[in-house]
């Protein structure tokens, strides 16, 4: 089973951003996670398109675009001109959720879906074999550096069912409180993609860290 790690950069310093997409480039890290925000959706307001562009000027792994915005339909053309690989849409947020994975598959990125702490995963049974990724959010959504909830993990090992059951390729992926205290624990539970802010830019060496989270 695959097993992937996505810096987020919204832990990184942005007054050394391309330092640390250099650093994520010669590490071990597989996707770049990028976080935009808007105010709406979450309580707080992140990247934009002049950034995730920068960003794709110098990075040579694929960015992981994770949109917590309302409408974002509104955009999907500009995600992918600024050079998103991966666009991961809010189930909250998409009363046409088909069509938005359609619209973002035709655009020729993978297609994600999230889901906030609270939304139960059996919403996704009629679209699940239709996404690329699914998103398990393990804190509530718009700040870094939160406490991991502890439910997710039993989320995950249910979603990991659902996927098995109807022959989905989606992978799983988990945002929020992750760490080397947990890692084994979400891989075990059947994870395929840790998103990692905190954890990896607070400590002492990164790529270390990177390297430690693949390996557990």
């Amino acid at each position: 089973m695959k097993r992937l790690i996505a810096p987020s950069i919204l832990a990184s310093n942005f007054l050394k951003l391309g330092v640390d997409i250099e650093l994520l480039n010669k590490s071990d890290a597989d996707w770049i996670h990028v976080d935009v925000m808007d105010g709406r959706f979450v309580p707080n307001i992140s990247f934009g398109m002049p950034i995730i562009k920068a960003v794709k000027t110098i990075a040579e792994k694929p960015l992981d675009v994770h949109l917590m915005i309302v409408e974002p339909g509104k955009y999907f053309n500009d995600f992918k001109s600024a050079g998103a690989d991966i666009l991961t849409v809010h189930y909250e947020a998409c009363p046409h959720l088909h069509k938005d994975i359609q619209t973002i598959h035709s655009l020729g990125m993978k297609a994600g879906i999230a889901l906030n702490p609270h939304t139960p995963i059996h919403l996704l049974e009629e679209i699940i074999t239709d996404a690329d990724l699914i998103l398990i959010m393990s804190v509530n959504p718009g700040f870094g550096g939160q406490s991991f909830i502890k439910e997710s993990i039993s989320k995950i090992s249910r979603l990991r069912d659902m996927i098995d059951r109807t022959g989905s390729n989606a992978l799983i992926e988990v945002d929020g409180g992750v760490g080397l205290d947990n890692a084994k624990i979400l891989f075990d539970a059947g994870v395929n993609v840790l998103v990692a802010g905190s954890s990896v830019f607070g400590s002492a060496d990164p790529q270390d860290t990177i390297k430690k989270l693949k390996s557990v």
